[in-house]
């Protein structure tokens, strides 16, 4: 677009006017006048094109004054363009692998499989986010710290399997790890989303004092239990080898999860299938959106120049045909 950097030279187009009605004024002063017998000489002479551009010479002058006063204004071409800054938030999250997340509730798969397509599908989502995946059942072990490499990232959540580390759910020692992981981020905004299924029974962590730890640092919990209500179907060996899938009652404390989140400024989530899981997950990833700043900048490009030019070019033709195809009787 064009714009005009100093605005106030247009007050003197206000004098145009002025000086075209000066102009006028002076020239009836000074008319001179031939004498002849008859208008019958000259008809249509007054109406002829060479005879209305003569006419028109000493106002078409005129123009050049309003481009002169047009390039004192300073004419500009702006290129306006924006500029993002993208101030990522640092997510760890911490993921049960025990044994009961091979309970077949989350048809056709089961736990663990689907969480980690649903996770997968979140990391997807990110753009300027860190990311890590800690990893828990008897004990707790860092499986990816915070990156942004989310290929690499995919990559070892994949390979994550039960039967990794010793079974059991440790809680605490999950949460201690995934506070001690983050804690040291400058990122503004720091969370953990720690994903169960069952009740804390292994670990020397209180998980209630690892959710105090979170709090100290300014870590903010969201907390998951997935399983179905009452029971489920979990597969178990007999003697010859052969996997058969008997009903367990499905135990998650729900009351402890909602005590780590609530103390953390978190929330609580129960997922009983794949798609409230995914709901979830869509739900975390609406609020806890990366700050993005965004600063218009543009770019001047003077242009007066070419008002100079043409103001210069418009009085020379001017001239010109005053002195040759226009001249007139003095």
């Amino acid at each position: 677009m064009i714009a005009f950097a100093n605005k106030i030279y247009f007050f003197l187009l206000l004098f145009v006017p002025l000086l075209v009605w000066w102009h006028v004024y002076l020239g009836k002063k000074g008319k001179r006048h031939i004498f002849y017998s008859s208008k019958q000489l000259f008809r249509g002479a007054d109406s002829s094109i060479k005879a209305i551009l003569v006419k028109s010479l000493s106002y078409i002058k005129f123009i050049p004054l309003v481009l002169f006063i047009a390039a004192l204004a300073r004419p500009q071409i702006l290129n306006y363009y924006s500029i993002e800054n993208k101030k990522g938030i640092d997510i760890l999250i911490s993921l049960d692998i025990s044994g009961s997340m091979s309970s077949i509730d989350f048809k056709p798969k089961n736990r663990l499989e689907v969480a980690k397509e649903v996770i997968s599908d979140f990391i997807r989502k990110r753009e300027t986010d860190r990311i890590g995946l800690v990893i828990f059942a008897g004990a707790s072990y860092t499986r990816c710290p915070l990156t942004i490499d989310y290929d690499l990232l995919k990559l070892f959540l994949k390979d994550t399997s039960i039967g990794e580390l010793e079974d059991g759910t440790a809680i605490g020692m999950a949460l201690a790890t995934s506070v001690n992981r983050i804690r040291h981020s400058k990122a503004g905004t720091k969370i953990i989303i720690l994903l169960t299924d069952g009740v804390n029974n292994r670990g020397e962590m209180d998980p209630r004092d690892a959710a105090a730890m979170a709090k100290d640092f300014n870590i903010k919990v969201y907390t998951i239990g997935v399983g179905t209500r009452g029971r489920a179907p979990y597969p178990v060996k007999d003697a010859y080898g052969r996997v058969q899938h008997v009903m367990m009652n499905v135990e998650i404390d729900e009351k402890l999860l909602q005590e780590i989140a609530n103390s953390t400024g978190g929330l609580y989530f129960r997922a009983t299938d794949k798609d409230s899981l995914q709901q979830i997950f869509s739900e975390i990833d609406r609020w806890e959106k990366t700050e993005i700043t965004t600063k218009k900048h543009h770019e001047a490009k003077d242009i007066f120049i070419y008002f100079i030019l043409a103001g210069l070019l418009l009085l020379m033709l001017v001239e010109f045909a005053r002195r040759t195809v226009l001249r007139t009787l003095p």
